[in-house]
């Protein structure tokens, strides 16, 4: 029975280790700049959540992007927050930061969510989110569009997709 445990808490361990891997190469378009320091690596496991409408030219239907659902691991896999619409990152702290894209690159991975750079700004009380001046969004997996075609029969239905990410958190120098 110990030997099961051991295996158990091995492969956990293991699994978190992975999801704070760092990336081979960051494109520099994805750089946040010099004023700014890498604070916190923070694993992701969430859905991205589309719902079938019709496009801005209502000629046809696209899987259109609503909102992220992501809960927010440590280094060790404990649960620290969540990541949603806005887009904001909560902390169990209660701090917060709502992101504004600044870049995006192809994820090297096909079939997942663009790696992106995004502007932070800091709301609700102080905490370990409070001062996240920046946020890359790196390591995806999966994410994307349903590859089922959006039908008039489907029509306000929404697909959650599971994806995994790495948030990389930079705070002022």
């Amino acid at each position: 029975m110990k030997s099961r445990h051991s295996i158990l808490f091995l492969t956990v361990a293991a699994s978190a280790a992975a999801c704070v891997s760092e990336p081979t190469t960051i494109p520099d378009t994805l750089d946040p700049g010099p004023k700014e320091t890498l604070a916190m690596i923070v694993p992701a496991k969430g859905v991205q959540i589309y719902e079938c409408r019709a496009k801005k030219d209502a000629a046809s239907l696209e899987w259109a992007f609503v909102a992220p659902d992501a809960e927010l691991f440590d280094a060790r896999g404990h649960l620290i927050g969540r990541h949603g619409a806005g887009p904001y990152w909560e902390a169990s702290d209660g701090s917060r930061g709502v992101g504004t894209l600044k870049a995006r690159a192809e994820a090297p991975i096909a079939g997942s969510i663009p790696w992106l750079l995004l502007a932070t700004k800091g709301t609700g009380p102080a905490g370990s989110f409070s001062k996240v001046t920046s946020i890359q969004r790196v390591n995806t997996s999966g994410g994307m569009p349903p590859s089922t075609p959006c039908t008039p029969e489907l029509l306000g239905r929404k697909a959650r997709v599971d994806y995994v990410a790495t948030y990389r958190f930079f705070v002022a120098n």
